[in-house]
């Protein structure tokens, strides 16, 4: 049972909760650094928010089959939100974009997770209101998916999909259709639709609170009654959630090692920012109460005897700047922090920005400090979605910069790789309604997968105090591994070159036994200890036809001491990971060469009429048949 799980049972038992029923997380790709939502989600990669989502939603309704610890469901199934506050009335989404971005992360949370629920969303996606949509809720959740449980709408869908999408003419032929599109024979004569319908309508209402508990009698009996006030705001919690900013707060820039200031070598400080003070700063939107805070002024306190603040801007918009009284105590102080960036005001649901740039008069503000300090300043970035700071990526007196997100309760304590790529400031100039991933025709392309001009800062991008090295060096063959898999007749696809794959036709069994480890090899060159993040990455030889030109195979952190090695093993699924997705919705494996990168290293892996090997440090991998 998870420190969140065990705090919402906890603040059920002692009356602050009315239910149990917690609509998180949100999956949806992070596809416009616009969005208002994105601070929300896992970022714009469908791996890291699948697996985001498969650990998220048993972490919440935990491992026992008999009594869920918090039922849970996955927030706004299908694609996209709302754009500059206004609700669509109509998207286009198409089918390879739908197969390999934007389903992928709510078919782990069922798959994977076993969610209990799920949302449906107010958005109309090729002409269908998401939540009446039965090719989604029971075609593919529960039928391709296996949902066991419940699909809810999104607080007003329903009413939209009637006064404003125009649905349905009546109210009762929304509500209809509404409910023959979750039913589980949603496509079946009308008279099977409605028996099916009162056969779930009777039992999921049912079903869930009494998985919850609801009716096991006292409650202090249930296997969870004894959580209470004294299991809120724990010791345990508390650095748990320091942990959490820790591994989230990325350094983007470290001109001449100007990080980490030593403990006793500054003698003053002058802390500058918006964001220096203020708790909800650190929070993002949806939040509870937190457990004890402590803001970024606070943290900084606790280090330095001689600290002084200067809100610098009136609020996160800054139309008022108190620029000579922030350069006075600049040129006066030892060390400068700037703590900018966004607020709710900026971006949250029904709020997305309109541009990337830093509001108001924060870039002025920022760059005067920055003359009049006697060293190198240090720029600390809250924000829930990239900005474009190309300003100070090239000021060579501002000689740090950390994006630390919305890092919570525990943000001032606290100062990873970035989830989203950085653009600059003309991508704005795309449409946010414009649901393509894929670049075509003078369109670029979005996320890193598909975005190909210059961006501020790369998706995975993040430095470090010290220096790693990455190497892979090792992998093998899965035990069960049949030489004879893919040399089946009719698995080679009928693609023009022939020299495909159909993951399809693979099938899943045969997709297991193709699974095989690669092991990285990390190197801490020094000077410092430290927690290092190794992603991998596949590289196609050729992104056309709508190949991405890279994809996240997998991510793993491990702490490694100064002049010390590890080794990082990463599982490699063929089929999920070397294949990408046609035009018509196909997923299918390129015979061929193929590149694993990481870091700096790459190495090659061919796919097709060979044996897999066993390979070594310096040796192509081979995967195939004889």
């Amino acid at each position: 049972m998870t420190v969140t799980a065990k705090e919402a049972r906890a603040f059920y038992n002692i009356g602050q909760a009315e239910g149990l029923t917690m609509w998180s997380p949100n999956v949806n790709i992070f596809r416009d650094p616009r969005w208002g939502r994105g601070q929300e989600t896992p970022g714009e990669d469908p791996a890291v928010a699948s697996r985001c989502g498969a650990a998220f939603v048993p972490g919440l309704q935990g491992s026992s089959s008999s009594t869920k610890s918090v039922p849970r469901g996955a927030a706004d199934l299908g694609v996209l939100q709302a754009h500059h506050g206004v609700r669509p009335g109509g998207l286009e989404g198409r089918v390879a974009d739908l197969a390999d971005t934007f389903n992928p992360p709510f078919r782990s949370c069922v798959v994977d997770g076993k969610a209990s629920c799920v949302m449906c969303a107010y958005t109309v996606v090729n002409g269908v209101p998401s939540c009446a949509n039965a090719d989604l809720l029971t075609k593919t959740f529960r039928g391709s998916w296996g949902l066991d449980g419940y699909v809810a709408a999104d607080r007003d869908a329903v009413a939209i999909m009637r006064n404003s999408q125009f649905y349905r003419p009546t109210a009762e032929d929304t509500v209809a259709a509404t409910l023959k599109a979750a039913v589980r024979h949603g496509r079946d004569p009308e008279g099977e639709a409605d028996a099916a319908g009162r056969r779930q309508g009777r039992q999921e209402p049912l079903h869930h609170p009494h998985a919850a508990g609801h009716f096991d009698g006292d409650p202090k009996t249930n296997v969870y009654g004894n959580l209470g006030a004294a299991h809120i705001c724990t010791q345990e919690h508390k650095n748990l959630a320091l942990e959490a900013a820790l591994d989230g707060i990325v350094l983007l820039k470290n001109s001449a090692g100007v990080l980490p200031l030593k403990r006793g070598a500054v003698n003053s400080a002058a802390v500058i920012g918006h964001n220096a003070n203020d708790v909800l700063a650190l929070i993002g939107n949806y939040w509870g109460p937190p457990c004890a805070p402590t803001t970024p002024l606070q943290g900084i306190q606790g280090y330095v005897k001689n600290v002084k603040f200067l809100a610098g801007c009136n609020k996160a918009a800054c139309n008022v700047a108190a620029t000579p009284q922030a350069t006075a105590l600049a040129s006066s102080s030892d060390a400068v922090i700037l703590f900018m960036g966004l607020s709710q005001e900026q971006e949250s649901e029904g709020k997305d920005t309109t541009t990337l740039l830093l509001p108001g008069n924060q870039q002025s503000l920022i760059t005067a400090v920055a003359n009049a300090a006697k060293r190198p300043v240090i720029l600390v970035l809250l924000t829930g979605g990239p900005v474009d700071i190309t300003f100070a990526q090239a000021n060579p007196k501002i000689g740090a910069i950390l994006w630390a997100g919305y890092p919570g309760q525990a943000g001032g304590l606290a100062i990873a790789k970035l989830p989203n790529t950085w653009y600059p400031e003309e991508f704005t100039r795309i449409p946010m309604t414009d649901m393509r991933m894929r670049s075509a025709g003078g369109y670029p392309g979005r996320t890193y997968r598909f975005y190909n001009v210059k961006t501020i800062y790369k998706f995975g991008y993040g430095l470090s105090y010290s220096k790693f090295s990455h190497r892979v060096v090792t992998g093998r063959k899965n035990p069960a591994h049949n030489t004879s898999l893919l040399a089946a007749p009719g698995l080679a696809a009928t693609v023009e070159d022939n020299l495909s794959y159909h993951v399809d036709y693979i099938g899943d069994e045969v997709c297991d036994q193709l699974k095989f480890l690669a092991v990285v090899k990390v190197q801490n060159h020094g000077p410092m200890d430290g927690k290092h993040t190794a992603l991998m990455f596949l590289r196609w030889l050729n992104a056309t036809d709508g190949r991405p030109t890279r994809q996240l195979i997998g991510f793993q952190s491990q702490h490694i001491k100064a002049g010390e090695k590890a080794n990082l093993r990463f599982e490699v699924s063929p089929c999920e990971h070397f294949s990408w997705v046609r035009e018509d919705g196909r997923k299918v494996i390129d015979n061929g060469s193929h590149f694993f990168k990481v870091g700096k290293h790459e190495l090659e892996i061919s796919f097709g009429a060979w044996d897999l090997f066993f390979f070594s440090e310096n040796k192509n991998i081979y995967i195939g048949t004889v």
